[in-house]
């Protein structure tokens, strides 16, 4: 019987097509984004000779701390394959049962438990008509957002509440030491609690599994309709926060407060790498976008930029990120074809 030899000399090897841990960070897409944090932070900087002050870097903050609050809770219900527009909404809502508090005499205990009471009980409304009932959130969101914003509008009509008590404005307006501002101190502490909660968590586990397939998700034996419900609920505790913070800042409350916020903090999320069809994204990417956007809007502000000119660019940024995975795919398919 012959011996079979085996030629190993010329053995197809096949490339790592991932590389080495370093070239997979820094082919990350919050490398990336980081970068272009850089090169903002340095193009302001050459721009404006005011931009490089303390103070005003620290006024920079409050351009993206609360949208930024909602925004880590929106990631997580992105990646699950949901989305609330009902947001900007919900902050109006419990703005205005704060702003009609203080008309009462309410003091300030009262109005912080009013705003994020208000807020948690929007997110349960939502949560139960998504997750309860099975409705398609982009739909009962759509429809909540008219509906709550059109409650501000009922109550308040063309007037505005004010007279908030004086310690009330601590929370959008005080400072913890030096330039760093309560409200960006609280964005740190809800970076940091989101991100534990997405990546260290059996929860956080749970929703990657639902946004990339709620039919396995549910037959693994994972509570969909329960994780996606707390999702909702979370989403309406931050957009309370951020009510408490954004009406402390201005100190007064509008029908038409946090108008068109829902757009920025969904480009918040898709701009820091979270997948708008679910199933992928980091908090991190979410907190570097938040700086971008911080940056360039308040860069253009200090350029004497006229505000619509800035909504021009958050939609345009928008429709950029999410077009450009879909493309780089297709383009990357047709290679490979």
């Amino acid at each position: 019987m012959n011996d079979i030899h085996i030629d190993t000399s010329k053995k197809r090897i096949i490339p790592d097509k991932l590389g080495t841990p370093f070239k997979r960070v820094m082919a990350s897409w919050e490398v990336l984004l980081f970068g272009v944090a850089v090169v903002i932070f340095i193009a302001n900087s050459l721009a404006s000779p005011y931009f490089l002050d303390a103070w005003n870097l620290s006024d920079a903050t409050f351009n993206f701390t609360e949208k930024a609050m909602i925004a880590f809770a929106m990631a997580l219900l992105v990646i699950a394959g949901e989305i609330d527009l009902s947001v900007a909404a919900i902050i109006a809502l419990a703005s205005t049962a704060m702003g009609a508090a203080a008309q009462m005499g309410v003091g300030t205990p009262g109005l912080v438990a009013i705003g994020i009471g208000t807020g948690l009980a929007c997110g349960t409304f939502n949560g139960l008509l998504v997750a309860g009932l099975k409705l398609p959130s982009i739909v009962v969101t759509i429809g909540t957002m008219s509906l709550f914003r059109g409650i501000s509008y009922i109550v308040l009509g063309d007037k505005a509440f004010g007279k908030y008590p004086a310690d009330f404005a601590f929370f959008g307006q005080g400072y913890v030491y030096w330039v760093f501002s309560f409200e960006f101190l609280l964005f740190l502490v809800a970076a940091v609690l989101f991100g534990v909660l997405l990546h260290a968590t059996n929860f956080g586990r749970q929703v990657y599994v639902i946004g990339n397939n709620p039919l396995a998700a549910r037959f693994s034996g994972i509570p969909v309709e329960r994780v996606k419900f707390v999702l909702f609920l979370l989403t309406g505790l931050m957009s309370g926060i951020a009510a408490v913070c954004l009406t402390s800042r201005l100190g007064s409350t509008r029908p038409s407060i946090a108008q068109g916020w829902e757009l920025e903090v969904v480009t918040m999320v898709v701009l820091g790498g979270v997948s708008i069809l679910g199933g992928s994204g980091t908090i991190l990417g979410v907190v570097i976008a938040a700086f971008v956007m911080g940056l360039v809007t308040f860069g253009l502000g200090l350029l004497n930029v006229p505000g619509i000119v800035m909504s021009i660019f958050i939609g345009l940024l928008l429709i950029i990120t999410i077009a450009l995975p879909i493309v780089a795919r297709r383009l990357r398919h047709m290679g490979q074809n």
